[in-house]
């Protein structure tokens, strides 16, 4: 069975995307079965893998259309062992038709069910934001994987995140965990940095990631080239820490 992550972040610009993407692709490269279902509107993930202009269906079709998601996901996008199921800008729509639902915030949950026992791992790529798609990504997963930037003003809504999460671990899914915390965008010159790795252990304590990964600049440009780091650069410090980072969440035993 699936280990479920939510890759939750509601601030914009914290390695989000980036950490889903490429966790993914070095998780499969270890040679486990992932998914990635990129639940963000703006598809950064799906652009991220190459996979932006040739979509049929997409993972709005699942929520709102009734299509299996077996149907909509994409088989070893990039690298063997990575599925994706992928967005598009019509996503935008789905919180305003999936409010008409009954049991709205399960509907995720429900449509991940058939498919879940065919992969190890499988991260759910949040928008940056708290409306009912992230509440259906929080009812859907195991644990949550928390993206956190080291630069000022880092844990900033931090605690907007940790209440929506505990009112779903009350209401909706009882064993939501917090997974994993993960620094990124971490200039080990700069004081600010240091200061923000500081005040994330003290506040998440044991569930912060070892692995840091660092402000660089092939990280930010493989995207434009539709690749993870893993192919676009193997031995940049990004793609380095992807894969350290891989073997941390692999040796936590949750697949």
């Amino acid at each position: 069975m699936a280990w479920t992550l939510a890759v939750v972040n509601q601030k914009g610009g914290v390695g989000k995307t980036t950490t889903a993407v490429n966790l993914a692709t070095s998780l499969a490269q270890a040679g486990r079965r992932v998914l990635l279902i990129d639940c963000d509107p703006q598809g950064n993930a799906t652009s991220g893998l190459g996979q932006k202009d040739t979509v049929e269906h997409s993972i709005y079709d699942a929520l709102t259309g009734g299509v299996p998601l077996a149907d909509v996901i994409r088989k070893d996008v990039v690298v063997p062992g990575l599925d994706l199921a992928p967005a598009t800008l019509d996503l935008a729509g789905a919180e305003m038709e999936m409010f008409q639902e009954l049991s709205r915030e399960t509907i995720l949950k429900k449509i991940i069910k058939p498919i879940e026992k065919n992969y190890q791992y499988i991260f759910i790529d949040g928008p940056p934001s708290l409306g009912l798609l992230t509440l259906n990504i929080l009812t859907a997963a195991d644990a949550v994987l928390i993206p956190i930037q080291c630069e000022y003003y880092a844990l900033e809504g931090i605690s907007q995140l940790m209440n929506i999460v505990e009112r779903v671990q009350q209401h909706l899914n009882p064993k939501l965990a917090i997974g994993l915390v993960v620094l990124t965008m971490h200039d080990e010159r700069i004081n600010l940095s240091r200061q923000v790795v500081a005040e994330v252990r003290e506040f998440f304590g044991e569930m912060v990631a070892k692995t840091i990964v660092p402000r660089n600049v092939r990280l930010s440009e493989a995207p434009s080239f539709g690749q993870p780091i893993a192919l676009y650069d193997a031995k940049s410090k990004g793609a380095v820490a992807y894969a350290e980072l891989a073997q941390e969440v692999i040796a936590l035993g949750k697949e």
